[in-house]
């Protein structure tokens, strides 16, 4: 499995015995788990235990025997334990092990049980840059999931009006995302001034929208793709100037080579020099979990490679610190540069 000697080569490297990767419907970092075996998580958590030499294992909690498809995992070794950290610290007695989620995924009791066990090294940021170049068939899924997201664009667009409540206009497009194979993969939010919130019934939306639509499709990678919607005010018609110019400046500056830090300084000059703030991280790699590293930010020296995937967004605020401008785009690194895989123009419609 590609995924699974691409992922033993950093354990190699960074001398370790094992990673173990955590998931949890509960925290929404279940992309993980599927990434590595195939299997989704409807409900509970599950762990997977990849060794440098080995057949991999996929862990849960005797609960969670009827919880998920386990046929549809590609690892054989499936596990059903009362005390799931219990049962990892006796395989990984005495090793060094690499873990995804070791801070905000693994529940506490198997964190205690694995302690003292094994030597637990915080391995999220190694983990994401293992599985940022995408295949082939993960590109495929990627473009899947954009033209799902790009029709659920259209569909808030279309139900979109002045005096409608934000849950009216979302509905038709949760609608289409969930019809369209979802499931409940979709993070769909409405920004209310420069804050981001959920699509209420009480949120009435007025002469200018800025949604932000988040999905992943039926092959489990996320994306993002929106534009806003309405009547600008002069301050972010100013804003939509930076926006024209970063869009044009990605496209040459998301190529190989490039650092992520290299490519948020070209990015963002637009909205700095104009006196911008930038309220949200300006791009991030994307994949079965919505936010992976590296991110496209201040400092970050990981060169880019091509087929990786990074979501762009930068969030421009205003002095008052009301008004915004916020659009997304899921851009593919090529050997030609960045291509914005939504072919949706970058505009206020």
């Amino acid at each position: 499995m590609r995924r699974h000697a691409t992922i033993r080569d950093a354990l190699a490297r960074d001398g370790l015995d094992a990673a173990l990767v955590c998931g949890s419907e509960y925290t929404g970092f279940e992309g993980a788990v599927t990434y590595v075996s195939g299997f989704t998580i409807v409900h509970r958590y599950a762990y997977v235990l990849i060794p440098v030499e080995g057949d991999p294992t996929i862990v849960f909690p005797s609960e969670a025997r009827y919880v998920g498809e386990h046929g549809d995992s590609e690892i054989e070794d499936q596990q059903f334990v009362d005390r799931p950290g219990v049962w990892l610290a006796g395989r990984l007695k005495g090793k060094r092990v690499g873990v995804y989620g070791l801070d905000y995924v693994m529940t506490v009791r198997d964190f205690a049980a694995l302690r003292d066990a094994a030597e637990l090294v915080p391995w999220d940021l190694e983990f994401d840059h293992a599985r940022a170049v995408k295949s082939d068939a993960e590109l495929e899924s990627v473009r899947e999931s954009v033209r799902i997201n790009v029709d659920g664009f259209h569909a808030f667009r279309e139900a979109y009006a002045p005096g409608r409540s934000a849950a009216e206009v979302m509905a038709p497009a949760e609608r289409l995302f969930v019809e369209r194979g979802c499931g409940r993969l979709t993070m769909n939010m409405v920004l209310v001034g420069a804050e981001f919130a959920l699509a209420r019934a009480e949120t009435v939306l007025g002469d200018f929208c800025v949604p932000s639509l988040e999905i992943a499709g039926p092959g489990g990678h996320w994306v993002e793709v929106s534009r806003a919607l309405g009547t600008p005010s002069a301050e972010v018609s100013r804003m939509l100037e930076a926006y024209e110019e970063y869009y044009e400046t990605a496209q040459g500056a998301l190529r190989p080579g490039a650092t992520a830090h290299d490519v948020h300084r070209a990015v963002s000059k637009g909205f700095t020099e104009r006196g911008y703030h930038l309220g949200h991280v300006t791009g991030h790699s994307i994949g079965m979990t919505m936010i992976e590293f590296p991110k496209i930010g201040e400092g970050v020296d990981t060169e880019l490679a091509a087929n990786m995937v990074f979501s762009m967004h930068p969030h421009a605020i205003a002095a008052d610190g009301r008004e915004c401008l916020y659009m997304q785009d899921t851009w593919l690194v090529t050997e030609e540069g960045g291509v914005p895989l939504a072919g949706l123009d970058l505009r206020i419609w």
